[in-house]
């Protein structure tokens, strides 16, 4: 018979069977709990159930004719109970996991590590790293989902170009990957692995070939050079301001045509035969470029912005060359050139100013890499990414470039005494 209210009330100390295998334990404190016991297996077991504070006679009546059924059913409900708590712990520890990003792993990292580092700058260095190449792409990706696709996306456009940079990089990347699985915040392989994972997929750091960088003029004189060059006449400078201006290639530009420039729409339309990607390539005119377009003479029956000496014909591959030459040219012959690159002390060449235009974009204008590798017409290295930023970005490109020229058409421009467009063509 199950105990009465009064039975209940006034317990003593000792065990009170309710039926059903439910015991009411009163402890000598006077603390009342329930009891479920059974036998499984030729084992005799007790099972706690809560305390009378906390469960009603009838809330642990209708427990224990659950877990009655489940003995019957051959169902421990002790075990039971351990698995679901499991299960449970388990599922929270999923979550916990897939909240935590990779930079957020990172800057655990660096914090348990930061001690036993030597000096400050080599902490300074893994956070700068990581914060210039990883973030951008994985930063606030869940570390239990980074994929090698992911790391080969960081990693692909420093491989060649910056190869003790993105060596670097990888390592570092492997440290916070294991790291994050050590704390039980990811599962499976480390996609950063460099033995049996990525050099199957990268060309080993000590064996690429060595890249010669196209000297390049540092972002903060190019408004300094195109006062210069503003100063010097012919279709070759005029091509040359306006390769800087788009950040095209020389080519792109001593080609262009005028049935590919739309100036009511501020936009030129490279055609895919003429572009290195060969896919058709679209560029906003900044105001700069515009007005420098409208300065240029139209040639009855020559179809090029930047018309050659001979009849329809373009300029020479090398004429935008000659006239960064002549700007560094001096009367005195001992004299270095004025225009040059300081990382290797060589004169610039009319490429290197892509390069010009992609440090400003990082490091002045603080645009997206994604962002500037479009306005360069470079490939993206991960499918997934290219297919992810299939569209010309045309919306977020177009103040970008306009940023860039009146940022070389800036203040040191400004105070500067600068030839007309008119004139200088």
């Amino acid at each position: 018979m199950p105990l009465t209210a009064l039975e209940i009330k006034h317990a003593k100390e000792g065990m009170y069977a309710d039926g059903n295998g439910l015991y009411l334990r009163v402890q000598a404190s006077g603390a009342k709990s329930w009891i479920f016991r059974f036998q499984l297996n030729g084992k005799r077991r007790e099972m706690g159930m809560g305390t009378l504070e906390h469960k009603t006679p009838v809330e642990a009546r209708s427990e224990a004719a659950q877990l009655t059924a489940q003995v019957r059913a051959g169902i421990d409900p002790i075990e039971q109970r351990k698995q679901l708590a499991a299960q449970t712990a388990q599922a929270a520890k999923a979550a916990e996991a897939h909240a935590v990003t990779f930079s957020d792993a990172a800057g655990d990292y660096i914090k348990a590590h930061r001690s036993s580092w030597k000096n400050a700058k080599h902490a300074a260095q893994w956070e700068t790293t990581l914060a210039t190449y990883a973030a951008p792409i994985i930063g606030n990706k869940p570390v239990a989902e980074v994929s090698t696709e992911d790391v080969l996306c960081i990693l692909s456009p420093l491989w060649t170009t910056k190869t003790e940079t993105a060596s670097r990089l990888r390592s570092r990347m492997e440290l916070v990957l294991s790291y994050a699985k050590a704390m039980q915040w990811r599962q499976g392989e480390n996609p950063a692995l460099w033995r049996g994972h990525l050099d199957a997929l990268l060309p080993a750091p000590a064996k690429v070939k060595k890249i010669r960088h196209h000297p390049a003029l540092p972002y903060t004189q190019v408004a300094a050079f195109m006062v210069e060059l503003k100063r010097v006449k012919g279709a070759g400078a005029r091509a040359l301001e306006f390769a800087i201006l788009t950040a095209t290639r020389s080519g792109e530009a001593r080609l262009a045509k005028w049935d590919e420039i739309d100036l009511d729409a501020k936009l030129w339309t490279i055609p895919a035969e003429r572009m290195k990607a060969k896919r058709e390539h679209w560029v906003p005119l900044s105001a700069q470029a515009v007005e420098l377009i409208k300065a240029l003479p139209k040639i009855d029956g020559n179809p090029y912005l930047f018309p050659g000496d001979r009849d329809r014909k373009p300029l020479s591959d090398m004429t935008l060359t000659a006239v960064t030459r002549r700007m560094n040219e001096s009367d005195d012959k001992d004299a270095p050139p004025k225009w040059i690159d300081p990382k290797c002390g060589d004169a610039i060449v009319p490429h290197g100013f892509r390069s010009t235009f992609r440090d400003w974009c990082a490091e002045v204008g603080h645009y997206p890499r994604e962002l500037a590798e479009h306005a360069l017409a470079h490939s993206l290295p991960s499918r997934v990414e290219a297919a992810y930023h299939r569209g010309t970005m045309l919306e977020r490109r177009a103040p970008m470039m306009q940023e860039w020229g009146n940022y070389i058409d800036g203040a040191e421009a400004k105070g500067s005494e600068v030839i007309p467009l008119s004139a200088a063509a």
